[in-house]
């Protein structure tokens, strides 16, 4: 087992330090150019969108914009976004926050163009559902069915799974250490509470997660303008440090430009998912009038992934001055300290509520990604799986994720966790390689929708005449 995991963690090295970080943000250094930097000139119009949606009434199945917003967000922010980013200033210093800021920026464009086709190309699921993603772009707009379904296997269990498990060992380690609780106890309730979410169906999800994200994001954001009202004296320093560092690291910086570029782009890649193939899912499941609405809904999420989140997580462990660059005390235990210096002996217990939080919508946000895809197999009658597993993939797929919300409160996940890395290199490249054959359609329809924004037109309406090949668009022809 130690041989096969070194195996794949130098493919990982490899792999996604020649290949994958190149392909990412070259593509979204394109799709900037090419949809004339829509993350700046319609930052304004996404806003517009999220909020407006907010508490929206739907129909039927129906999940409305604000909702998928919230699904991703769900699956975005985890703890990552808090352990991830106190790692990557302990191991890269400040500086890796410049290149997690500017890496976010870039990505903003790729969700754009990726959430857009999942959009054009989704799929009516009944009673005002949806579904789609890259797999469903990928057999319905290509016609490459054989990869659609390698693509739908791999999110399936990096996200469904493998995600899962690890989230659920963050949950019980870190009730745990606040409150004294046994493993066992919390992986009961946090299966119990697992089961209860995803036997409901996409349409409870979605209504989950539209009042989990914003009260976790809310708090944990809070929390950091709390602290940088108490530091306010300190604010110009740090960001004048995170400026600097970006170009001249500190010398305990191992690896030097090169280390502190590599860990800020990485954090930031990992956090916002642009590019990864993940998002598209819930942007499919939206309804709405016109593909550009989701395509900039999901844009902003990037925003809100890195720049808010993430970088609440960075001013508090900044202005706290708790951090050493390649010290012992790292990830969630620094944050923790950190907020104790401020708060006192009740923030580690605050932090472990937050943690929760961050975590459970995670579970609930990564199982919809792979209940997506795993629809996409049910029932295939293709010989690639069984029929009596295909006509029965959904409800096998949520006993899964249960069983591995058990396993994984009591596993060693580097291994796991390793392997999710590198199946997520290959969902990158996949998704990449498909939304760059389509990725003309988003732009044409980006002009549409501002054109009719220009004439007045508050909510403008997607007419798939437009498009030059009308070859796999679905829920968007009249009947």
């Amino acid at each position: 087992m130690e041989i096969l995991h070194g195996i794949i963690n130098s493919i990982n090295d490899f792999i996604w330090t020649y290949i994958i970080i190149a392909a990412l943000i070259g593509s979204g250094i394109v799709y900037t150019i090419r949809t004339n930097f829509v993350q700046l000139r319609l930052v304004r119009e996404m806003f517009r969108l999220i909020t407006s949606g907010a508490g929206s009434s739907t129909s039927g199945k129906e999940i409305s914009g604000f909702q998928a917003f919230c699904v991703s967000t769900a699956s975005r922010v985890g703890v990552g976004n808090i352990a991830g980013v106190a790692i990557a200033i302990v191991t890269g210093g400040p500086g890796a926050v410049f290149w997690m800021w500017l890496i976010a920026f870039i990505g903003c464009a790729t969700g754009f163009v990726e959430s857009t086709l999942a959009q054009i190309y989704k799929l009516p699921r009944g009673d005002g559902a949806f579904h789609g993603g890259t797999a469903y772009v990928m057999k319905n707009a290509l016609g490459m069915t054989g990869l659609a379904k390698v693509f739908a296997v791999l999110i399936s269990v990096t996200f469904g799974l493998i995600y899962v498990s690890v989230q659920a060992n963050t949950i019980v380690l870190s009730v745990e250490n606040a409150f004294g609780i046994d493993h066992a106890l919390t992986a009961i309730v946090v299966a119990a509470l697992t089961a209860v979410v995803i036997f409901g169906g996409i349409h409870r999800i979605a209504k989950v997660t539209e009042v989990l994200v914003p009260i976790m994001a809310g708090l944990y954001i809070l929390t950091a303008i709390a602290i940088i009202i108490i530091n306010i004296d300190k604010v110009p320093a740090i960001f004048a440090l995170i400026i600097h560092d970006a170009f001249e690291p500190q010398a305990a910086v191992g690896g030097g430009f090169g280390a502190v570029f590599m860990t800020g782009v990485r954090r930031g890649l990992f956090s916002n998912e642009a590019g990864e193939g993940s998002v598209p899912n819930a942007a499919a499941a939206a309804g709405g009038l016109h593909p550009a609405r989701q395509g900039l809904i999901q844009a902003f999420g990037v925003y809100v992934d890195t720049w808010f989140v993430c970088s609440s997580t960075a001013f508090i462990v900044l202005l706290t001055e708790q951090y050493r660059i390649g010290g012992d005390l790292t990830g969630i235990a620094l944050v923790q300290q950190s907020l104790a210096g401020v708060f006192g002996s009740i923030a580690p217990n605050a932090l472990a509520v937050v943690v929760f939080l961050f975590a459970f919508s995670s579970i609930v946000g990564n199982y919809f990604y792979g209940e997506i895809n795993i629809a996409f197999f049910e029932g295939d009658e293709s010989g690639m799986l069984p029929s009596v597993i295909a006509r029965n993939a959904i409800n096998i797929f949520r006993l899964g994720v249960i069983a591995m919300v058990l396993f994984g409160s009591f596993a060693e996940l580097s291994f796991v966790w390793d392997s999710a890395d590198l199946f997520m290199g290959f969902l990158c490249l996949t998704n990449l390689y498909a939304i760059s054959r389509l990725s003309h359609f988003s732009y044409i329809v980006l002009d549409d929708y501002i054109k009719q924004k220009a004439r007045g037109i508050t909510e403008p309406v997607f007419d798939p005449s437009i498009l030059p090949d009308r070859r796999g668009i679905k829920a968007w022809l009249k009947k």
